[in-house]
């Protein structure tokens, strides 16, 4: 068998109804209001819950329930639907209010790692230490086969408190909320709430930059990265959430097909760009001169320039560049303007483009001088930009 299964993959990614519901199923909301604890949240919060549904035209109660969390965001999402065949829908986004460890899996126990990766909701605790918790099967497939093999760590859960030293805490009149929504759908019959661990929120620029910053220093978590990414952008493109296995190595593998991103939605860098018209500049360039033409500011303004512009240019970088040079040339005339921008190499269409386009729109400059008169001198300038 080429791939080692999480579980089935219907029953794990979507949770399962039961044709026929338990009559434990049905009692489960009841169960958790007999303890004190949760009882209380369950009279002060359900019909602040309700409303709050209604507020975003979602059906309440509802049957599905999916989570997904972003370690470095310090994000928790709650989605939800009402019917198998329908699109999750966002609910509400909760504040993580505390990390331990760094970016990174969680490998063994005792490394204060928040676990990434994909997980359910395996246990309800009405009695936790830190207010109400609900576990999560940490270690799950891929982890038993990665982690540490005799000590892999384990008593992760979503809790009150806010305190951690792996988990993933928030405060406590948050965890009554989770609590609730868990146990609600947990009432209709869905076994296996998905708990879905990021490194980072992917739509996040910023926070894609600290991540890929860190898998520098450690390269061996880019492969699980970019598992993790797909598995991403497939629910954020469809709002449903992939059929995923294990192989034996412990990788993630996503079996359902990516879908093309709406054409209004794919990025300039896929498109084409016609060539750009440089009008040369038709005046005497002197080569040698007695001063160099200044940008408005000094050169720490220049540089300035020029760092903002790399760092905006970062996200047209093509999906096989990790990073490039661009050589500029230009022409600074005896007036200050800028003319006959060109590039000489390096970047691809959709940069070479808009770096084009942000030299030609620079402000005047303090022209260059050669025998106390004004001239117009050649320049070039190269620039670095990375991922």
């Amino acid at each position: 068998m080429r791939y080692l299964l999480i579980v089935a993959a219907s029953l794990f990614l979507h949770g399962a109804v039961h044709s026929q519901t338990s009559a434990s199923a049905l009692n489960f909301v009841e169960y958790q209001k007999s303890f004190p604890r949760s009882g209380d949240a369950w009279k002060r919060k359900e019909d602040t819950l309700m409303k709050q549904f209604q507020a975003k035209n979602l059906k309440f109660p509802f049957k599905f329930m999916y989570v997904r969390s972003f370690k470095y965001d310090s994000k928790l999402e709650v989605w939800v639907k009402s019917d198998r065949k329908d699109k999750f829908q966002l609910f509400k986004t909760y504040k993580v209010c505390a990390l331990a460890g760094t970016l990174g899996p969680k490998r063994m126990m005792g490394d204060y790692q928040v676990p990434e990766g994909l997980y359910y909701i395996n246990e309800f605790n009405p009695r936790s230490n830190y207010h109400l918790s609900l576990g999560l099967n940490y270690p799950n497939a891929s982890d038993k086969i990665l982690s540490d093999s005799l000590q892999p760590g384990g008593d992760i859960y979503i809790h009150g408190s806010c305190v951690t030293t792996g988990c993933i805490p928030v405060n406590d009149d948050q965890i009554e909320e989770l609590y609730i929504l868990a146990s609600m759908a947990r009432n209709q019959g869905q076994d296996f709430i998905p708990v879905h661990i990021f490194p980072v929120q992917f739509t996040n620029q910023k926070s894609v930059d600290y991540l890929n910053r860190y898998l520098k220093d450690f390269p061996e978590y880019k492969n699980m990265t970019a598992e993790l990414k797909d598995i991403y952008e497939y629910f954020d493109r469809t709002h449903q959430i992939p059929v995923v296995s294990v192989n034996k190595k412990g990788e993630y593998r996503m079996e359902s097909e990516m879908p093309e991103l709406p054409a209004k939605e794919v990025k300039m860098v896929k498109k084409k760009r016609p060539p750009r018209v440089v009008k040369e500049f038709t005046g005497e360039i002197t080569a040698v001169v007695n001063t160099l033409p200044v940008y408005p500011g000094g050169n720490q303004e220049f540089q300035l320039f020029i760092d903002k512009i790399s760092k905006e240019m970062s996200e047209y970088l093509e999906e096989d560049q990790a990073k490039t040079y661009v050589m500029m040339e230009f022409v600074i005339d005896s007036t200050g303007a800028t003319h006959a921008v060109k590039v000489l190499k390096g970047g691809n269409d959709e940069i070479n483009y808009r770096l084009a386009e942000a030299f030609e729109k620079m402000p005047a400059w303090t022209p260059a001088v050669r025998l106390d008169k004004k001239v117009a001198v050649k320049l070039k300038q190269s620039i670095f930009i990375e991922k």
